[in-house]
């Protein structure tokens, strides 16, 4: 008996957001071509659609791997100019697939070849099977542009013969530090993901994944040991995030005891073994730093909103960034006693930023602070801005129902 064509369709976009970096990992050693790899991971899905009506298959992924491959030597046997063509994603004698092949294909992306925005546009794409769109929304950029930087990327890959490999230990260094971002990346854009559901568990749970072999290839590293540790703890308060009607809840008014003790512990665990081997602290020592600080406070109104502070202080130092400077200021606006006036100017003031144009938690950050001011018409205007600006359905919601309750506002407006 034939499968209903609703259920195939939810199965083939099921096994696209789990099974899209392995297939498309794999086709890579075959084609050594970026473009011919994503084409026929493509085409594998499309074929999937015509084919599991009749029977689902029972490894999904090993079906797609399997079709995407067939079509990727078909059309390199009708290549005859293939050694003189596609020299490109080399990869060394002998070796078979493996488990790290999508880490693989992050470390090819984030190649020094490559510009730093290039690579994790780039990856972005191809790891996570983001449309452009998609990659456009997650780094604050016109799709164009996003477009541009992956073209460009794959451009570079296949002139300069970058190789699909995990690189020798003395080039890890000066790959790492965009591979973590790229990591960090995914698992937000898994975090609080567009579209009307809050969250996408196949993006945050690569990204796990993705920090974990992290963290086996470089055992010594804090870096990738503070990464880990950080997503843990994000992914600690994950059902809290969540209420019984599957609205947003802040991490303020978040039921502790929803929170998954285990990750927790080795969340807590792995972030305070790097900070004790950094010297001094890299930046995703400190993020995890301050994630340990909100996690192990009795209650939001316990938390230590001065170190909170300090910690984005260092990082600004360090690593100085529009993104971050907005997170000191919403955490400086939490300190007991703080100018809020202050505060406010200094959100006013990154608003010029352009990185921040298309973000929404800077006007969202500036609604609270207005409404914590008793400026409920400039607080409900400021909502308006962020709602326009948020692609998330749970995320608009919530928005909505804090600028109703403004003491002043017409939510109608």
């Amino acid at each position: 008996m034939g499968v209903s064509a609703r259920l195939v369709a939810e199965r083939v976009e099921a096994a696209h957001r789990e099974c899209w970096s392995v297939v498309l990992a794999a086709t890579v050693r075959v084609t050594r071509d970026l473009d011919l790899a994503e084409d026929c991971a493509q085409e594998a899905f499309v074929r999937a659609l015509r084919a599991w009506p009749e029977e689902l298959p029972d490894n999904p992924a090993g079906w797609l791997t399997t079709v995407s491959k067939r079509l990727a030597l078909d059309k390199l046997r009708r290549e005859t100019t293939l050694r003189r063509k596609l020299p490109l994603l080399v990869e060394e004698p002998g070796e078979v697939e493996q488990p790290t092949d999508p880490l693989r294909l992050v470390f090819t992306c984030c190649h020094p070849a490559l510009a730093r925005d290039s690579q994790v546009a780039l990856t972005l794409r191809l790891i996570c099977g983001l449309t452009t769109r998609e990659v456009a929304a997650g780094l604050l950029i016109s799709e164009a542009t996003a477009a541009a930087r992956i073209t460009r990327a794959k451009k570079k890959i296949a002139a300069a013969g970058i190789p699909y490999r995990i690189p020798a230990d003395d080039e890890l260094a000066s790959r790492l530090d965009v591979v973590l971002t790229v990591v960090q990346l995914v698992y937000t854009a898994g975090h609080v993901a567009a579209g009307p559901e809050l969250t996408r568990a196949d993006l945050t749970g690569r990204a796990l994944e993705l920090a974990q072999l992290l963290v086996r290839l470089m055992p010594d590293e804090p870096e990738p040991q503070a990464l880990l540790g950080l997503l843990l703890m994000t992914q600690a308060r994950g059902d809290a995030r969540v209420s019984e009607d599957g609205e947003l809840v802040l991490l303020a008014d978040q039921d502790r005891s929803r929170w998954d003790v285990r990750l927790l512990a080795e969340g807590v665990s792995r972030a305070t073994a790097a900070l004790r081997k950094a010297d001094p602290p890299g930046r995703f020592a400190l993020q995890a730093a301050v994630a340990g600080l909100h996690v192990t406070a009795p209650s939001w109104e316990e938390t230590d909103w001065v170190q909170v502070v300090r910690m984005y202080d260092a990082m600004l130092l360090g690593w100085p960034s529009p993104i971050v400077a907005l997170n000191r200021a919403a955490a400086q606006s939490l300190v007991p006693g703080a100018d809020l006036v202050a505060v406010l100017g200094e959100l006013d003031a990154l608003g010029k930023e352009p990185a921040l144009k298309a973000y929404a938690y800077l006007p969202a950050t500036r609604a609270d602070v207005l409404a914590r001011l008793q400026r409920p018409a400039e607080a409900a205007a400021a909502y308006d801005a962020a709602i326009a600006l948020t692609a998330n359905g749970a995320e608009q919601r919530f928005l909505r129902r804090r600028r109703a309750s403004l003491p002043t506002a017409n939510p109608g407006a």
